[in-house]
């Protein structure tokens, strides 16, 4: 997760200087320049392969999680996915899902009911709400197709070498709700992919998530509880996930007890708050016979991590002071001609960034609400149309004689029967149309 925008450089080689070659002659290790193979993702308007997901793929559990929807709010969600999947709906983008809101609560509210159950007015006003703010993050470019397939973050070029996907969020720094609704969304796609592979020794996949905070700033209870719950499994399914911060104490305890590889960096302590931040950090750590943990994490220098891992009994080793080898790849980032290059050439930009728009429950529900007005304006202009009544002849001195109506055409004249008529018949054409009634429904 490329947040501030520095991480492009590991698309290019890096270059030698007299303070890396100081550094590697105390390490022990010659230093190697090397550039990785890189592919450039994005979620917004920056340059990248687009990821995108379907409103479909979150489902209603999700949604409401992500929208901090209360119960009723949440059945009434559930309702509203029943009912498009019942129908052959498709809810692909967020302007559908507006959609679905506004017809059920107006022309298709009956409908819904009847099947479904009461739909609150108040509620969905709430939801739709919360969607719009949602949709002001820049939602509306991340839900829709061609849906991204998780698959793709496994390839690996022709020398074997696995591909580093970096997701530009440049311009996402300010919309926290956008960035932790992707990172949800793909842990969970993730989770229910990826087939179950027990404790390896090594992942097949792993995520490293930079600026860990943004996530978790804005994050409801809901939210946490869910990605604290992914976080628990996913490790059985061969994925390792890194959480990147500059302070441990921006990821939530229960988040942070998961995790165990921990690579601290210098702390420094220009405050009270400062110190006992530092204090807290350091008993996160095993208990170390050799440190004083606290005053390590002060003093560590540039290139330098205090470090503990789990050994092959799943225990923490005990804390280590270390030197870092020096990036291979440039420590800068790459030239706009260099990022276009690497953008254009990649297979991927081409599979994802051709915008689908295909006919979804936005488009079907605006041919049905057209088609019932057409009608209704139809029925409207018959309505008004008043045949000439029968005036009979004025009475002559002459014996004129006539017919007296029957009985059926008595009752067919009178105005009751006229408009049970039309009543009936407009009922026969909506449920033709697919507006009212269980004959609407696709089936």
């Amino acid at each position: 997760m490329d947040i501030k925008g520095d991480l492009s450089g590991i698309a290019a080689e890096g270059s030698s200087n007299p303070k890396i070659e100081e550094r590697h002659s105390k390490i022990g290790f010659p230093y190697q320049a090397k550039k990785f193979p890189v592919e450039f993702f994005t979620l917004s308007d920056e340059k990248g392969t687009r990821l995108r997901a379907t409103v479909s793929e979150f489902g209603p559990i999700l949604i409401s999680k992500i929208l901090e929807l209360n119960d009723t709010q949440s059945g009434l969600v559930a309702i509203l996915f029943k009912y498009c999947d019942d129908n052959n709906l498709p809810l692909l983008d967020l302007k559908d899902f507006k959609k679905i809101l506004q017809y059920c609560t107006s022309e298709g509210k009956k409908e819904i009911e009847k099947d479904y159950g009461s739909i609150s007015a108040t509620s969905i006003g709430t939801i739709l709400r919360k969607v719009v703010e949602l949709e002001q993050q820049g939602a509306e470019k991340f839900f829709g197709e061609k849906s991204f397939d998780v698959e793709d973050l496994l390839k690996v070029d022709e020398n074997g070498n696995g591909i580093i996907s970096v997701l530009r969020l440049i311009d996402l720094q300010d919309r926290p709700k956008l960035f932790s609704t992707f990172m949800l969304s793909l842990l969970a796609e993730i989770y229910s992919t990826f087939p179950e592979l027990g404790d390896k020794a090594e992942p097949k996949l792993v995520i490293v998530i930079d600026e860990a905070h943004l996530i978790f700033k804005e994050a409801s209870k809901a939210l946490l509880d869910q990605i604290e719950t992914i976080i628990k499994l996913i490790r059985s399914k061969g994925v390792g996930i890194y959480f990147c911060t500059q302070n441990p104490t921006d990821v939530p305890q229960a988040v942070l007890s998961q995790l165990g590889l921990k690579i601290q960096h210098a702390l420094r302590a220009f405050t009270a708050q400062d110190r006992k931040m530092i204090k807290l950090t350091s008993e996160n750590y095993p208990i170390s016979e050799f440190y004083q943990t606290d005053e390590l994490l002060t003093s560590l220098g540039i290139g330098e991590a205090a470090i503990s891992a789990l050994n092959e009994k799943g225990v923490p080793t005990p804390l280590a002071a270390t030197l870092l080898c020096a990036p291979k790849s440039r420590m800068d980032i790459l030239t706009t001609e260099e990022l276009n290059n690497k953008i254009n050439s990649s297979q991927l930009t081409s599979k994802y960034n051709q915008v689908v728009d295909r006919e979804s429950a936005y488009e079907i529900l605006n041919k049905k609400l057209e088609a019932a007005r057409e009608f209704d304006l139809q029925v409207s202009k018959d309505s008004s149309y008043n045949p000439p009544t029968y005036n009979p002849a004025p009475k002559t001195t002459s014996r004129t004689t006539r017919k007296e109506k029957s009985t059926v055409e008595k009752v067919m004249d009178s105005s009751l029967t006229k408009q049970v008529g039309r009543t009936l018949v407009r009922e026969i054409t909506r449920g033709l149309l697919g507006v009212l009634g269980v004959g609407g429904r696709r089936r």
